[in-house]
């Protein structure tokens, strides 16, 4: 639950039940894919009384489900209804698709598309390569931005001031060996990456994945996607990612910039 602190700067409009509620089905992921009442009380910090009417609740609306057999919650497919109308809604993934497609053709990899949220990058959409990928990363999975392409790609686009509030603000956990949690270090490697108009990680938050990724800008000049391709080490190396994938995908993003513009 939040702290007590941001809970008291909350305006009086805020709704904590709802908050309960969102707070609860965030529980359920891959570690915690069936969860009992005892133990969403547990993780939530609730009252038993108040994870009973939170749970019966989502039942019934059909976002959480009841497993005969072991009496506990797993997520229910009701959800995908509100990410699937986010997806049909958002008119720059719209925009994108087409484009998205043609690079990962061109490149023969997979190629997808982030957007910000909070700290991480959410991927919003992903044209899988035929050739294998050893990470499956399906929509609405979230990645932090600073150690990995499409986020830094992001935040090559923010002035200084915004890229070191977002640095400090992170939680900088070393997710491999090659991971960069210094400031100072990724307020470098940001740059680079604004001088080069593209950014990159080199198996910072899984081992053997390489990307590479180009903002996508919108009227007023702020970040608001970014595009990148995957480049599995079992094929490439970093440099010539860079050199051979670099410029369809450089052309990928100013295209979806220029759509999404026209549209608007």
């Amino acid at each position: 639950m939040a702290d007590s602190a941001s809970a008291g700067a909350r305006s009086a409009l805020f709704n904590q039940s709802i908050e309960k509620a969102f707070v609860v089905l965030g529980l359920f992921d891959a570690h915690h894919s069936e969860l009992s009442l005892s133990e969403i009380a547990r993780l939530t910090e609730m009252s038993m009384g108040s994870v009973q009417r939170i749970t019966h609740t989502l039942e019934q609306l059909g976002y959480l489900v009841r497993v005969a057999q072991s009496r506990k919650y797993r997520i229910g497919i009701g959800v995908l209804r509100v990410g699937a109308q986010y997806l049909e809604a958002n008119l720059l993934i719209d925009c994108a698709n087409p484009y998205l497609s043609d690079l990962s053709n061109r490149c023969l990899e997979t190629v997808s598309l982030t957007e910000p949220c909070g700290l991480d990058m959410v991927y919003v959409a992903r044209f899988t390569s035929r050739h294998y990928i050893p990470i499956h990363m399906p929509i609405g999975s979230r990645v932090p931005m600073f150690c990995t392409a499409s986020g830094r790609a992001y935040l090559s686009a923010l002035d200084d001031a915004a890229l070191h509030d977002h640095l400090e603000r992170s939680e900088r956990i070393a997710h491999t060996a090659n991971t960069v949690t210094e400031i100072e270090d990724l307020v470098e490697i940001v740059q680079q990456c604004r001088q080069r108009g593209l950014a990159w990680n080199n198996a910072e938050y899984f081992r053997g994945d390489i990307n590479i990724a180009a903002p996508v800008i919108n009227a007023s000049g702020q970040p608001v996607a970014a595009v990148h391709v995957t480049a599995p080490a079992s094929r490439w190396q970093l440099e010539n990612a860079i050199d051979t994938l670099g410029p369809p995908l450089l052309e990928c993003a100013r295209a979806i910039t220029q759509a999404a513009r026209t549209r608007r």
